[in-house]
């Protein structure tokens, strides 16, 4: 039973409401306060609950209002509210996924990948500028062994064909040989002429570095991800001595017994807290993500992007096991006397137990997209409908990484979880995959039946229960989208979005299209085209292209 479309509660406007106050005395109230209002052209009814009064809006109004402002609106339906008025256009650095060349592209990565891109696309939505940047590991040590290891183990024509595998292999077969002195000597031979910039060692590091990138643009492309910069550890050897001698100069910089050099955090300067910058053997110019190491190239790539981009805030992306890391970074920013680090912002998030492949654990992020498409290639295999798609394949990766996206943002990005290719694929239930079905679903209703035209449409042919459920769902988007604006945490949209699906699907039994009067299926095709285009915006924001067949 319908009770009411919104609700005020007694106790919040008394001003002296004690808890001892008693119920039937608020239940009083209520009533009382029920008795002095009025109806009006929008509130149609007004009643007393308990300690509550109840105000249900005029339902024609209702569904008129929302049905044009979708309709106007468009893909800014929401973000047109005066919820957003009053927030500043402002200006976003976002570095997110950051994998390490020659290195596994782990779980953490693409979880930084997908909620990097999440945030990015919700703030360009509400007009913001964004700048998102990739910040590679392409410095350090590693590279010197795979220097030596490519001169070993190398073939120009695989490292052309598939770079990322390729140089992986490399790496993998010439740690076994690391603890060898001779090979350490290499190594340390290799990297040193890189630091020296040595002609010939640099342009094959290059050609590492290059043809990686190449190829991570191909695999972010499927998974609907681009980046407007790729930076890296490389971009910072000579800045990161400046910062150097920006520590040193102000003081901040004290060397221990051991000979590394960190900077004091603690408040009362007893070195209770500090932050290692050096390291005692003077490689600390490339970076080691153990806890608390900072290294002077992430201050100088800080520093360096606010020179370049002037941003009002940036964010970094990563798991919740470097924390730390960040506070340290934005502390030791803050000494330097940049006042701006109070508006960099490190939104982090839990670990994924359990994802494997059926080959195993996940090497590469292409894996994970070829396993996600084969399975759900074959999900559609095994039913009736799917004989008549014109891409299979394109579908099935594109209702497949629904579905990682949705099992991914449906709690707390800290929380960590525990992944499982059957649930994130079910069809049926509270996943990406029933997502894409509803809006396919949506979409070849108008597609039979044409488009309906709003100007003809009797909003009093949309009074039943199922259909007030769908436009007071709708009516709502802007707060769910002014929520996740607040704390980017997609679990808000993501949750809306699966409760749209929901009434949507009860609607469409209930409130058939076909072999209803002309006028009556007009208004209804029109709330299920509200309901699709409204779907379709929020899982664009989340990463997701909607399909029209499955």
């Amino acid at each position: 039973r319908h009770v009411a479309d919104f609700q005020l509660s007694i106790a919040s406007v008394i001003e002296n409401s004690s808890s001892d106050c008693l119920a039937q005395d608020l239940h009083l109230q209520a009533q009382q306060l029920a008795e002095r209002l009025e109806c009006d052209s929008v509130v149609s009814e007004i009643s007393a609950g308990p300690g509550t009064v109840n105000f249900t809006i005029n339902r024609e109004l209702l569904a008129k209002t929302v049905l044009q402002q979708v309709w106007k609106d468009g893909s800014e339906y929401g973000i047109k509210s005066e919820l957003f008025s009053t927030v500043p256009r402002q200006k976003a650095v976002i570095e997110f996924s950051s994998p390490n060349i020659a290195k596994k592209f782990h779980i953490g990565h693409l979880r930084s990948t997908i909620v990097g891109n999440f945030i990015a696309n919700l703030k360009v939505a509400l007009g913001h500028e964004v700048v998102r940047i990739n910040y590679l590991g392409d410095w350090g040590m590693q590279f010197g062994l795979l220097g030596v290891g490519f001169q070993s183990f190398g073939n120009k024509e695989k490292l052309k064909s598939s770079p990322l595998q390729h140089l992986f292999e490399v790496y993998v077969q010439i740690n076994k040989a690391a603890e060898d002195e001779n090979t350490k000597k290499l190594a340390k031979d290799f990297f040193r002429k890189l630091e020296e910039h040595d002609e010939q060692t640099l342009s094959i590091w290059k050609q590492f570095r290059d043809l990686s990138i190449e190829e991570y643009i191909r695999i972010y492309k499927r998974l609907g991800v681009h980046f407007d910069e790729y930076s890296g550890e490389s971009f910072y050897q000579e800045k990161a001595q400046e910062v150097l001698k920006m520590l040193e100069d102000k003081g901040l910089l004290q060397k221990t017994v051991k000979g590394t050099g960190v900077v004091d955090l603690s408040e009362k300067k007893d070195l209770s807290t500090v932050s290692t910058v050096v390291r005692s053997d003077g490689t600390s110019l490339y970076i080691t993500r153990q806890v608390l190491i900072i290294s002077f190239r992430d201050l100088a790539a800080a520093i360096d992007r606010m020179n370049k981009h002037s941003w009002d805030t940036m964010i970094y992306v990563t798991d919740k096991s470097q924390s730390n890391h960040f506070q340290h970074l934005f502390q030791i920013l803050k000494l330097m006397g940049y006042d701006w680090a109070e508006r960099c912002q490190h939104v982090s998030f839990g670990k994924i137990q359990g994802m494997k492949t059926r080959r195993g654990e996940v090497v590469f992020l292409e894996d994970v997209l070829n396993e996600v498409r084969s399975r759900m290639l074959q999900n559609m295999a095994s039913t009736k409908t799917t004989k008549e798609i014109q891409d299979p394949v394109e579908t099935a990766e594109k209702v497949g990484l629904a579905a990682l996206i949705v099992q991914d943002f449906q709690g707390l990005l800290s929380s960590d979880y525990q992944f499982s290719w059957d649930r994130a694929l079910q069809s049926r239930g509270d996943t990406g995959v029933f997502l894409q079905y509803t809006h396919a679903r949506l979409h070849s209703l108008e597609q039979m039946h044409g488009n309906a035209d709003l100007a003809d449409v009797n909003v009093a042919c949309l009074l039943e229960p199922d259909a007030i459920s769908v436009l007071l769902h709708l009516l709502r988007y802007d707060e769910v989208l002014y929520r996740s604006s607040q704390d980017l945490q997609p679990k808000h949209i993501v949750s809306y979005l699966l409760t749209l699906s929901h009434l949507a699907a009860v609607a469409h039994k209930t409130l058939p299209v076909k072999g209803s009067a002309p006028e009556v299926a007009q208004a209804r095709l029109c709330l299920f085209r509200a309901a699709r285009s409204v779907l379709a915006n929020g899982m664009k924001l989340l990463g997701i292209t909607p399909v029209t067949q499955m």
